[in-house]
């Protein structure tokens, strides 16, 4: 019993030792350039079996288990952010990256690997899909914060979080091929449209269920709307995967759908998805660090071969694959040679090359040692420079305003009413008029307001200036009716806008 107790008393140990490591890691990788997922794998590999020696660890399917349940979590959190009316413009281009984009990027890899690995067609092929999607979490995490130009990390965002099914189902597939050879080929491409459709239905109807619970259950207290909200994305990963369909699709469409619509405590839902994603992003590329062992990864075949597998997908598969995929969409040259260097490669393409190693195919080790290499490549080379490749092409918009404050609120419980922080844009009709003059609705009250980080005490006489934070309490009945005030524009901005539009077109 002694020994049990002690056993676990080291796991939460490690458990805290791992976290804080990876937390600060966070710090240190913005001085350095170095993406956050490097570290974070880099601390798993240290603390394996083969240098420090503190944690054994080859079970591929804990392994898989950790990443497919971070993935639902960052997926979500990742769905959050996404704004509707900025997604839609690039949906066609996205899906089309998302499936096209990844066939011929699977297709070009595996002719590499047939050749550099010496594997057979169908194991080339598996190795291709695995690698051939760009990863939602490491787009996420490298994206986060950066003042990239929108259209294009929208695309690069929409692309990351739906072209999961494809490689999914491209490896599931390659893998009954090689296992079971007498497999219907025809029978697995109907079987991905379904699990599409599937994702897509399912996706919607949680997405719609959960904001009506969200919104009329009334919970006693404000932080058990944050876990309700994740409580539906797992739930309806676990339903879409029962039906035979895409589980993370539906759960990022269920969070985007969560994201664009008025919810009850949307801050600390918002918020808690953040640190929560944060937290399964660092022990997910932990557990993968610890799932290689370095002796076998640092070896002159890995490293030559997975050098030369990496360059033939950064700068031939991706690029192609691209550019081929969005022909007129009208996107620039600068913007599609921004795509293809943004492909990242990350948590995604590990946790598929798992799938290999428990069906017990041959050289699974092989394919998952350079897929590994692989993913260490184009995290440290493409997520290093992609905010400066950006800024050379000219395609960094407006720097991303974050307040640099807080505001703690008490649980309002039973009181029916909720706050809004809520940033005043340059075009807002109510730029310039002071509170007195506004007409809220009522039962809405301004509490503060945050300006260039300073606390502003209002007063009826408070003039409002663009870039203000207003933080209003406002019953939940009235909260629409102050939502669309603060959005009305002002008239004269929209008749510019109506002008440089109808000139452009012209």
């Amino acid at each position: 019993m002694f020994e049990d107790i002690l056993h676990t008393d080291t796991f939460v140990l490690l458990t805290a030792i791992l976290f804080i490591t990876g937390i600060l890691t966070t710090k240190f990788s913005s001085r350095i350039g170095v993406p956050a997922l490097v570290l974070f794998m880099v601390v798993g590999m240290v603390m394996g079996s083969d240098i420090l020696g503190i944690i054994y660890f080859d079970n591929a399917s804990t392994a898989q288990l950790i990443g497919v349940f971070a993935l639902i979590i960052i997926l979500f959190e990742g769905g959050l952010q996404t704004k509707w009316s900025t997604l839609r413009p690039v949906i066609l281009p996205s899906l089309s990256l998302a499936t096209i984009g990844v066939i011929l990027t699977s297709g070009i890899v595996a002719l590499a690997a047939k050749m550099i690995l010496d594997l057979g067609w169908l194991e080339a092929i598996l190795f291709g899909a695995i690698v051939g999607s760009t990863d939602a979490a490491a787009v996420f995490a490298v994206l986060k914060g950066q003042n990239i130009n929108e259209r294009v990390g929208r695309t690069l965002e929409a692309e990351s979080g739906s072209n999961d099914p494809m490689a999914v189902f491209l490896t599931v597939a390659m893998i009954e091929l090689i296992t079971m050879p007498d497999a219907n080929a025809l029978t697995l491409v109907g079987s991905f449209f379904v699990q599409m459709g599937v994702a897509l239905i399912v996706g919607f109807l949680f997405g719609k269920l959960a904001v009506a619970a969200l919104n009329r259950i009334n919970l006693d207290s404000s932080g058990l709307y944050p876990i309700f909200a994740i409580a539906f994305a797992l739930l309806t990963y676990g339903i879409t995967a029962f039906l035979n369909g895409s589980g993370l699709l539906a759960v990022y469409v269920l969070a985007i759908i969560i994201g664009n619509a008025e919810i009850a405590y949307r801050h600390s839902i918002f918020r808690f998805s953040e640190g929560f994603a944060w937290m399964m992003q660092i022990l997910m590329f932990v557990i993968l660090g610890l799932l290689v062992f370095p002796s076998e990864l640092f070896t002159w075949t890995i490293f030559s071969k997975g050098i030369l597998i990496s360059a033939i997908l950064m700068l031939i598969a991706r690029p192609i694959a691209v550019f081929a995929s969005t022909i007129k969409m009208n996107y620039t040259n600068k913007e599609l040679l921004f795509l293809s260097w943004a492909g990242l490669k990350g948590a995604v393409p590990i946790v598929l090359a798992t799938f290999p190693m428990l069906a017990h195919i041959e050289n699974s080790q092989l394919i998952f040692n350079v897929v590994f290499f692989v993913v260490m490549t184009s995290c440290l080379i493409q997520g290093t420079t992609i905010t400066y490749l950006a800024e050379k092409l000219g395609l960094t918009g407006p720097q991303k305003t974050t307040p640099m404050h807080s505001l703690e609120l008490i649980s309002l419980g039973k009181a029916d009413a909720e706050m809004i922080e809520y940033e005043i844009e340059t075009d807002s009709a109510i730029v310039g008029k002071s509170l007195q003059d506004i007409p809220f609705p009522d039962g809405s009250l301004v509490n503060a307001i945050i300006r260039e980080d300073q606390l502003i005490t209002p007063t009826g006489n408070t003039i409002i200036y663009a870039g203000d934070f207003l933080y209003i309490l406002t019953s939940r009945k009235s909260k629409n009716q102050l939502k669309q005030l603060l959005q009305e524009k002002n008239k004269n901005s929209q008749l510019d806008e109506e002008r440089m539009n109808l000139s452009n077109s012209v």
